[in-house]
C-alpha cells in the first residue's frame, strides 16, 4: 500500500481482535489444481500481479481465485467485517448525461423528476436523529440549472441538521459539474466544499474506463482521464475517496483489468483511495434491459480479483444493496472485508430493479456478519473503529 493508506490501515488494524495468520496451504492446493500455481506463489509472497495475471484470474476456477483473495483479505483484516450506520440522500434525479445504463435519471419536466432544496435534504437527516447515524452518502444526477451556491448550501444545511455527521458526497462527475458552475480551479472548489462540510467522496461515476464503453454507454459523462484527474485533485486536497467499477454489461475482461490497474496506479501516486466497490450492473428499467445481469459467480469473482489486483487499496466492499444479502455474505470470504451500512432509502439501484431492502438495521448487519463467520466491526467513514461486537 502507499504510505498514507498503510498508516491508516495500521491504525485500524491495531484496534481489531487478534487473528492467527492464515495458512496458505488450501489456497496453494486449489490454485495448483486450477493451473494458477505460479500466481498463487506470487500472492503468498505478497508480490504485485500483472495485467496478464489479472486476465487469467478472471478466467480461472472461482474457488481457487476466491481462496487466494481470502488469503489476501485475512492477512490485511483478519476475521473482521466492517460496516457503518449511514443513510443515503439522493438530492436530485434530474440529469443531462442520458447514460444508457441508468434507470434513476429524469429530464427536468419529466414525471417523477425532483430536486431537494437544502432544507429538504436537511429534513431527511433530522428524520433519523434518534438513530446513531455517523455518515450521510449524498450523490445525485447532474442538473445544470443548479448554481454553485446550491451545493455549498446543501452541505451547510445537512451539517447544521446533524453537526457530528460525516458528509460523503459528490461523485467525480458531480464535481466536474460543480467546478463548471463555480468557474474556479479545482483546488479552490475543494477548499470551498470542505469549508462547507464535505468530509470525503464516494467514488462513483467511474463506470468502466475503456473509451469504447464510454462512447457506447455514457458518452456525455466524463471519461477516464478526467475522472482520475478529479480524484487526484481531491486526494491532494486532503479528501479521501472510494473508487468503483461498474461491471456486467458490455465490457470485456481485459477492460475490467485495465480499469483496476489504472486505479492502482493512481493509488500508488496519491494513497487517497480507501475502499474499492465493484458495482454490479442492474439492467432492469434501463435502455439496456436486454443485457443479462451478472450472476452470483460474476459478483464473487469481481470481489476476488479486485482484492488480488488492488494490493494498495486497503478495503474491498461487498455492497449488499447491489449484490443481495446472501452474495454479500459470501463475498466476505472472497476478498471483501466491508459490507457497507444501514443505508436507509437508497434510490439509484432500486430504480434499476434492485430487490434488496431499502435499509438494514444495525442488528441485522451484526447477524449478517456473524452468520458469515466474521466478527462485526462498526466503523466510521474513515475506518476508525466505533465498536467491535466480538
Amino acid at each position: 500500500m502507499s504510505a498514507s493508506a498503510t498508516e491508516a490501515a495500521l491504525a485500524t488494524r491495531a484496534r481489531l481482535p487478534r487473528f492467527e495468520a492464515p495458512d496458505p496451504g488450501l489456497a496453494r492446493r486449489l490454485a495448483g489444481r486450477a493451473g494458477i500455481g505460479e500466481i498463487a506463489e506470487r500472492v503468498v509472497r505478497g508480490e504485485r500481479l500483472s495485467f496478464g495475471e489479472g486476465v487469467t484470474l478472471y478466467r480461472a476456477d472461482l474457488l481457487a481465485v476466491g481462496a487466494l483473495a481470502n488469503l489476501a483479505r485475512e492477512r490485511l483484516w483478519g476475521n473482521a467485517a466492517f460496516f457503518n450506520v449511514n443513510q443515503h440522500v439522493n438530492y436530485t434525479n434530474v440529469c443531462n448525461k442520458l447514460c444508457r445504463f441508468c434507470a434513476f435519471q429524469r429530464l427536468p419536466n419529466e414525471a417523477g423528476a425532483y430536486v431537494f432544496s437544502p432544507e429538504e435534504a436537511a429534513e431527511k437527516i433530522r428524520e433519523h436523529l434518534d438513530e446513531p447515524v455517523t455518515e450521510v452518502h449524498m450523490v445525485a444526477g447532474i442538473d445544470p440549472r443548479l448554481p454553485y451556491a446550491y451545493y455549498l448550501d446543501l452541505l451547510r444545511a445537512v451539517k447544521a441538521a446533524r453537526p457530528s455527521i460525516h458528509i460523503k458526497a459528490f461523485t467525480m462527475v458531480e464535481i466536474e459539474q460543480i467546478q463548471k458552475v463555480a468557474r474556479k480551479p479545482l483546488p479552490e472548489v475543494f477548499a470551498d466544499l470542505k469549508a462547507a462540510g464535505l468530509g470525503s467522496l464516494p467514488g462513483g461515476g467511474a463506470e468502466i474506463f475503456a473509451e469504447r464503453v464510454h462512447r457506447e454507454m455514457f458518452r456525455l459523462k466524463i471519461g477516464a482521464d478526467r475522472w482520475l484527474e478529479i480524484a487526484r485533485e481531491a486526494h491532494r486536497a486532503g479528501l479521501r475517496s472510494n473508487c468503483t467499477m461498474l461491471y456486467g454489461h458490455i465490457e470485456t475482461v481485459e477492460e475490467r483489468v485495465d480499469h483496476l490497474l489504472r486505479l492502482r496506479a493512481l493509488q500508488d501516486e496519491t494513497g487517497g483511495f480507501q475502499t474499492f466497490i465493484p458495482l454490479a450492473f442492474h439492467p432492469e428499467n434501463t435502455e439496456m434491459a436486454d443485457v443479462k445481469a451478472p450472476t452470483g459467480v460474476d459478483d464473487l469473482r469481481a470481489l476476488a480479483v479486485s482484492r488480488l489486483l488492488l494490493d494498495n487499496v486497503p478495503h474491498v466492499k461487498a455492497y449488499w444493496i447491489m449484490l443481495g444479502i446472501p452474495v454479500a455474505q459470501m463475498g466476505l470470504s472472497f476478498g471483501a472485508d466491508d459490507i457497507d451500512g444501514t443505508v436507509v432509502e437508497e434510490k439509484i439501484y432500486h430504480e434499476a430493479g434492485a430487490t434488496t431492502p431499502q435499509r438494514l438495521t444495525r442488528e441485522e448487519l451484526l447477524r449478517l456478519c456473524r452468520d458469515a463467520g466474521r466478527i462485526p466491526v462498526e466503523r466510521d467513514t474513515l475506518y476508525d473503529v466505533v465498536r467491535i461486537d466480538a
